[in-house]
């Protein structure tokens, strides 16, 4: 069995989601600066690195990165905690 997909974590408390649940459409809302796009990041490379190819509408380019080589980035290695960015993702605009 596949491993669940962390989506969020606060403090000892962790929301996973089982990839067999994952074949549904998800919306991430809230307020500027509540990790939206950390969240989707996050989701999108789990899905990358397990094989399953993601569809993001990314109007304003903030997951254009995604296709670089992440860290070096103290702020993200803060908010992110001892998980590595360190792998790209193939990516097509």
């Amino acid at each position: 069995m596949t491993e669940p997909l962390l989506i969020a974590k606060s403090g000892d408390t962790e929301l996973a989601i089982l990839p067999g649940m994952a074949n549904r459409h998800g919306l991430i809302a809230g307020a500027t600066g509540t990790g939206k796009t950390v969240t989707l990041q996050s989701l999108a490379e789990q899905f990358s690195h397990a094989g399953v190819p993601v569809f993001m509408a990314d109007v304003k380019g903030d997951l254009s990165g995604m296709c670089q080589p992440g860290g070096g980035n103290a702020k993200v290695a803060a908010r992110v905690g001892l998980k590595a960015l360190a792998t790209a993702c193939p990516v097509v605009f």
